[in-house]
């Protein structure tokens, strides 16, 4: 028989270890908001990925949903999350083989050699028992030799045990959670990739802006140094058109750059090799998305929030330790057997068999056990003052979300307005300085606040996107709606 509190841990920390460490690593999980790309994925493994397949020479064409399918597929941090559930499942099964009875079988044959006078049988001893046995130890050898085949079947099961129920229960919780939290990196994926689509959209638009800026810039310059040739236009004039034309190249050049660091990072996150030619086929999305009340998306997310369910399984795994804990006072019943058979030197097949049931109670374990339970309950309140913070952090977030989505879509509209206006200033400033009313100074500014205009209606649209993939993020929705709230 075992010792009492030997039996205990036993039948216990097998049970628990997986709990606490589940525990342990969902803790440092959570919901996320939206992050500016960055180009390692040390600090954050959502910003890499498993690469899918090496680079082509051919140019792959990828849309917003393409790019956000192989994000699911290959992407870093939703691979870990993914790996922690399959862990935790492995984890669970090993709990559950605490409820089932452990059988095994063994069995084998051999020839096996004895000395007798190495096993404590001298000359002297021997001599006494060929006396009483009335045997002869004429030709008689201390080495002996035997075949001997025997095979041997074991039972063990635990037929009750408090604490192993409760585990049980743990584990299944926290497989629950880690579930939600794959769940939950899914959408993170979506939201990073999508960002980062939606940010090469815009930096490839700040690309189209500058080429036309240019194109317009050599034109004027073309045109000034034609009417300062002809001695209609001064030579400060030509200057002016010059600087402007370099100033616009170095914006070309500046664009193209930041569009091709755009494209590799969104490489980087969906799995694709950084020397991939990749183009976009989406345009920029613009889509005003319906009104919706703060009461009405916070009933969606309490109800689909992963991080939210998240805890409150976690919540729940924390009970059934504390659990676990205070039930350690019970007996643990258990039942062992064995049926085992051997034959020596073919002499006939001899069986023998085992059955014993065990109860181990622990009878000296106060301090101990009020320790481990005081410690689960302390962990079990923090989680729940968790679960109340996130109730409240979700809230924070919708109507942030709502208030970011109201405002940028009023700075689409303005930004909208003012590209029209400083269009329209420009060709004013065009067609004077072509008739030989102005110098091209209110020209060359005209052009310069439409480039400015054109540059915050990009900005303007990238931020109204992100603010609506924000705003379904904090639903918990945002893998099937983000088309809908993108206008897709």
């Amino acid at each position: 028989m075992m010792d009492v509190n030997e039996g205990q841990n036993t039948v216990l920390w097998p049970a628990l270890r997986p709990v606490v460490c589940a525990v342990a690593l969902m803790a440092l999980a959570g919901f996320a908001p939206a992050q500016a790309p960055n180009p390692t994925s040390a600090s954050n493994p959502f910003f890499g990925s498993v690469t899918a397949g090496p680079a082509t020479d051919q140019t792959l064409r990828l849309s917003l949903d393409e790019a956000i399918e192989r994000g699911l597929k290959c992407n870093l941090g939703l691979k870990e999350a993914e790996n922690d559930e399959r862990s935790l499942h492995g984890q669970k099964n090993q709990a559950v083989q605490l409820f089932l009875p452990s059988i095994t079988l063994s069995g084998g044959t051999g020839i096996y050699q004895h000395n007798l006078v190495a096993e404590g049988f001298n000359q002297g001893t021997i001599k006494k028992f060929a006396s009483l046995l009335g045997m002869s130890l004429t030709g008689f050898s201390p080495i002996t030799k035997d075949d001997l085949t025997a095979g041997n079947l074991n039972y063990s099961q635990t037929i009750f045990s408090g604490p192993v129920i409760a585990a049980f229960k743990a584990a299944g919780a926290a497989e629950n959670a880690a579930h939600f939290e794959k769940m939950s990196a899914r959408g993170e994926v979506v939201q990073q990739v999508a960002t980062a689509y939606l940010h090469a959209i815009a930096a490839s638009s700040e690309v189209d802006n500058a080429r036309s800026r240019l194109r317009q810039a050599e034109a004027l310059a073309a045109d000034v140094h034609a009417r300062h040739e002809a001695g209609v236009a001064a030579n400060l004039d030509e200057l002016r058109a010059q600087v402007e034309l370099r100033s616009e190249q170095q914006s070309l050049t500046a664009a193209e750059n930041a569009y091709e660091k755009n494209l590799i990072l969104l490489k980087r996150e969906i799995g694709i090799e950084p020397g991939q030619k990749i183009a976009l086929s989406d345009p920029a999305p613009y889509s005003e998305l319906a009104a919706q009340t703060p009461a009405e998306v916070m009933t969606v997310a309490y109800k689909n929030r992963q991080d939210y369910q998240r805890v409150q399984n976690e919540a729940v795994e924390y009970k059934a330790i504390n659990l676990a804990y205070r039930l350690q006072r019970l007996p643990t019943v258990s039942f062992n057997g064995y049926y085992g058979t051997a034959t020596v030197n073919g002499a006939g097949t001899r069986g023998n068999f085992a059955a014993a049931g065990a109860v181990s109670v622990p009878l000296f374990r106060e301090a101990g056990l009020r320790g481990d339970e005081d410690a689960s309950r302390a962990q079990l309140r923090a989680t729940q003052a968790e679960l109340d913070d996130l109730r409240s952090a979700i809230e924070l977030q919708v109507r942030s979300a709502l208030l970011d989505v109201d405002a940028t879509q009023q700075l689409v509209t303005v930004a909208r307005s003012n590209r029209e206006l400083a269009a329209r200033t420009v060709s004013d400033e065009t067609d004077r300085v072509s008739a030989g009313v102005d110098d091209n100074l209110p020209l060359v500014t005209a052009q310069a606040s439409l480039a400015s205009a054109e540059s915050n209606l990009v900005e303007s649209l990238y931020q109204y996107n992100v603010a609506k993939l924000v705003l379904a993020r904090s639903t918990g929705l945002l893998e099937t709606t983000y088309r809908d709230y993108l206008g897709r």
